[in-house]
């Protein structure tokens, strides 16, 4: 019986959530796409406040973007970042890199929080579901940056051992002991994936599925309001 509860815990959270979650994220995500296209981008702030929203987006979209890749290029080539790793030097460069952009998103995130607190007009427009999806990029981005500093190698572990564990999903025929040992804090960083896929299709996270995001190269706009001339000459 005492080996009951990790088991089921293992079994609803490793094997059963993905699922569901990925199944949200689909249904979800096409019948908005269908019945509120409009809806479908990032619903951007912008035109309210553009210098600390530009110096926020920017390294977090970087940041996110640079993780990411890295957790994509070792799910589909895990032999080979095995390979690079078998040189110290190489995977101190690995993990140096990973960590600096996990920091830098940390650092954008941190920017965007305190506009959406500091700056009356932006708090306005920012939605419970905009407070929810902060709260687990908190999270999913804390968890990342500890596993880093506490768990060493994480690019090895997670080609050793997540990599195998996606696949198994992927090819339903899931196999949950690849993460059983695993520490609660990598546990913890992967449920809080698998909520966010879950959550996405609810909030402004679904652009990604339309449009590259232009903050990463456009310049800062300026924005210029016009009145009627009737209404100019009182002031």
């Amino acid at each position: 019986m005492t080996s009951f509860g990790p088991f089921l815990f293992d079994t609803i959270f490793f094997i059963v959530f993905p699922y569901v979650s990925l199944i949200i994220f689909l249904i979800v995500s096409i019948r908005r796409y269908r019945t509120e296209t409009f809806t479908f981008s990032s619903l951007s702030s912008q035109f309210l406040e553009n210098q600390h929203h530009f110096w926020g987006l920017v390294p977090f979209h970087y940041g996110i973007i640079t993780v990411l890749a890295g957790h994509v290029i070792a799910f589909l080539f895990p032999k080979e970042i095995l390979w690079w790793n078998s040189q110290p030097a190489r995977l101190y460069i690995l993990e140096v890199s990973a960590f600096i952009a996990a920091l830098l998103c940390a650092i954008g995130l941190v920017a965007i929080i305190v506009r959406r607190i500091t700056d009356p007009k932006v708090k306005k427009v920012t939605s419970l579901a905009d407070w929810v999806v902060f709260g687990n990029f908190v999270v999913q981005i804390l968890s990342g940056l500890y596993v880093a500093v506490f768990h060493s190698w994480g690019s090895s572990w997670f080609a050793s051992l997540a990599a195998p564990y996606l696949w198994s999903l992927l090819t339903l025929s899931p196999d949950f002991t690849y993460v059983t040992a695993m520490p609660w804090m990598v546990k913890l960083h992967i449920v809080s994936a698998y909520t966010m896929i879950a959550f996405a299709p609810f909030t402004r996270l679904v652009h990604i599925l339309v449009v590259p995001n232009p903050y990463l190269w456009r310049k800062p706009q300026v924005v210029r309001w016009y009145a009627r001339w009737s209404a100019m000459r009182h002031i």
